[in-house]
């Protein structure tokens, strides 16, 4: 080995040892990166940024784009502690790194220096993380933000104004930042809710605990789900977690008081979120002394593995050649021969568009369909867990109707406000969401709201929707594929356009083939599934779609399975 080769390996030793990257020393330029060995507590490898510290003689524009970089080099503490070198005194002790993140293109980036002292930053916003962590797409908006500096006595420029919060590259930021679900409850206390959130990964454990215990749901939700923590109990904002990977959340004295049930359920809250964290068990307690709960059971929302279709030979789970059946619903299904079919979970009932056009509710013990609704250009209907059916026309977004067991129609208020035109809508698993494909000012666009229901668990509105991402193409159906993420299907002029979508995260596109017609979720290594025009249906392996069947008449989806 040479010499140059020598002291390149004992600085890599030494970023190793310290569990970061190591950055090199250049002035200006992108910040270094490297491997770290640990694992991140979500299944990823971690690495980790160690941000240039401010040279001598660097110019105002290069301690500004310093700055900048730092945003990458959270530290140990989460308190970006290299960043704040470059401020003036006065300013590291107030700068509040953790007020929002501003995702854009490094390439992008452009400092002038305008007068003594004065810089502009001119950048591109791709997206904006909010100070509870919550993720926004940003239609690749430009932005600007002026720094000002002062010359300290030894010739050096620091920053004495700058916003609080810090930018990140996009390439960097699921780097430096993780997702993390928050788990709410929905309020009849069944299923676990996530709330996508973004924190450092240093911090992460804290993080979700403080968010969980300390703030609210993000806003979009807040109405439709519970929470077991009452607005007296906080979490002290230090998480540790041991090697046996057991977490130890502080709460404060209001937890005393509480029943056995809430404290179960909090712990089930604290449990589920802290597990990405790499938490495998949760203490609770309070001034140390450890705080008696269990977790409580709550319902999966996996479906089978295999796909529910409508074939010549009847309707049910086709693995391989054989067609599984479902007791009393597959007759009903068989007997209706509809467009579309979507399952409760207890595979009791189903949500059904007739070849007619009109809307059904099929049941186990009745043959013959029960039809709901008969207006004109309806879209495929979505059923919830309490065998509710919603239907809405094309034409009339705002005209969700959702049609109770009993007969009782309920017209669900506030639903997609702004909206011309609803190609697809679809309730999630827990029933606490409802996801829609719209055009909106002439774009076709995924929307998801909550579920604003009764103390019985009737639906009575929807919230604000998120305006997530545009669909390439027309819309042609919507599913969930998991908890967290939808999968849209678009018809586009030469191929078809699949658009997954995690609510609070970045958007991933993939094309399929031309003359796909519908799409559903699934649960394991196929997890989405597509069905063409012709009856072959289409299963997504790696990056690529693989035929996996023919003559299939309906791809149906479910909402969950029996308990």
């Amino acid at each position: 080995m040479t010499r140059a080769r020598g002291i390149l390996a004992l600085l890599l030793a030494a970023c190793a040892f310290v569990v970061t990257g190591c950055a090199g020393f250049p002035t200006t330029g992108p910040v270094e990166y490297g491997l770290e060995t640990g694992d991140t507590g979500d299944g990823s490898q971690n690495v980790a940024f160690i941000p240039n510290r401010p040279q001598p003689g660097a110019s105002p524009a290069q301690i500004v784009e310093g700055f900048i970089d730092a945003g990458s080099g959270p530290g140990v503490g989460g308190n970006w502690a290299v960043a704040r070198e470059f401020l003036a005194p006065a300013l590291q002790d107030t700068w509040k790194p953790e007020a929002g993140v501003i995702v854009d293109e490094r390439a992008e980036r452009d400092y002038v220096e305008r007068d003594d002292g004065v810089v502009g930053f001119a950048f591109d916003v791709v997206a904006t993380v909010d100070n509870i962590g919550a993720y926004e797409r940003a239609e690749l908006a430009p932005g600007e933000q002026v720094f000002r500096l002062e010359q300290r006595a030894d010739g050096e420029w620091r920053i004495t104004e700058a916003p609080d919060g810090i930018w990140l590259d996009e390439a960097q930021f699921p780097t430096v930042f993780h997702r993390y679900p928050l788990m709410y409850f929905d309020p009849a206390w069944e299923y676990l809710v996530p709330d996508v959130r973004w924190f450092p990964v240093t911090t992460a454990a804290s993080s979700i605990a403080g968010a969980l215990v300390n703030g609210p749901p993000a806003e979009w939700l807040a109405a439709s789900v519970a929470t077991a923590f009452p607005d007296d109990v906080t979490a002290v904002p230090s998480v540790p977690i041991d090697e046996n990977g057991v977490a130890e959340v502080e709460l404060s004295e209001g937890i005393v008081g509480a029943s056995a049930v809430a404290l179960d359920r909090m712990l089930t809250q604290l449990e589920a979120s802290l597990s990405a964290a790499g938490a495998s068990d949760v203490v609770m307690s309070v001034e140390s002394t450890p705080i008696d709960a269990q977790p409580v059971a709550v319902r999966s929302t996996r479906v089978p593995a295999a796909p529910l279709v409508l074939v010549e030979e009847g309707f049910g789970f086709l693995t391989g050649d054989e067609l599984d059946r479902i007791p009393g619903l597959s007759e009903a299904v068989e007997s209706a021969a509809p467009t579309s079919v979507q399952v409760a979970p207890d595979r009791t009932v189903a949500a059904a568009k007739l070849a007619s056009g009109a809307v059904a509710r099929l049941s186990a013990t009745v043959v013959e369909p029960e039809v709901l609704d008969t207006r004109a250009d309806l879209v495929d209907p979505t059923i919830d867990r309490l065998g509710i059916v919603w239907s809405v026309p094309r034409t009339a977004p705002g005209a969700v109707r959702a049609y109770l067991p009993g007969g009782e129609v309920v017209e669900v208020a506030d639903a997609w406000a702004e909206a011309t035109w609803i190609a697809g809508m679809a309730l999630s698993r827990d029933g606490t969401r409802i996801a829609a494909t719209v055009v909106s000012g002439g774009r076709s666009m995924l929307w998801v709201a909550g579920v604003l229901r009764n103390a019985d668990g009737v639906p009575e509105a929807l919230g604000t929707p998120v305006r997530l991402v545009g669909v390439g193409g027309t819309g042609l159906g919507v599913t969930w594929i998991d908890d967290v993420t939808v999968g849209v299907l678009g018809s586009g002029e030469t191929e078809s356009v699949v658009v997954e979508q995690v609510v609070g995260a970045p958007t991933t596109t993939s094309t399929a083939a031309a003359g796909m017609k519908s799409i559903a979720g699934g649960s394991g290594i196929s997890s989405l599934r597509l069905l063409a025009l012709d009856g072959t249906l289409y299963v997504k392996r790696g990056t690529t779609w693989q035929p996996t069947a023919t003559g299939i008449q309906v791809l149906a989806t479910q909402q969950g399975a029996p308990q």
